[in-house]
């Protein structure tokens, strides 16, 4: 009796954490949480734009994983006006040759996750 209530309950784990990590694969290509620290190297931002980046990125983050559920036209158009949204703030934080790079970055970013 005790292997079968064993084998049950390992049974059933096994299918929730798998259950679990599909669930995940769908939300992890709409996360787009970063590295703070990298992405700040990577622009060369003082300490000021830090905190305004790290802020407009938990944003633009949120926002993406909320799009994970919508389906078809209008997830392309409202992940469309995420990205511009999320440009326009960037924008009024980063000078030129940052916000170059930082286009550059999401541009490949979303590419890779076929978004």
């Amino acid at each position: 009796m005790k292997k079968i209530v064993l084998t049950v309950v390992a049974a059933m784990a096994f299918s929730f954490s798998f259950a679990g990590t599909k669930v995940k694969n769908v939300d992890k290509r709409f996360d787009m949480s970063c590295d703070i620290y990298r992405l700040s190297e990577v622009l060369e931002l003082d300490e000021w734009q830090m905190d305004a980046v790290e802020e407009i990125q938990d944003n633009f983050s949120n926002e993406m994983l909320s799009l994970a559920s919508v389906k078809g036209l209008k997830q392309r158009h409202m992940i469309h006006e995420a990205v511009r949204k999320d440009a326009h703030q960037m924008r009024r934080v980063l000078n030129d040759k940052q916000f170059g790079t930082y286009m550059r970055i999401l541009a490949v970013t979303l590419r890779n996750r076929k978004i």
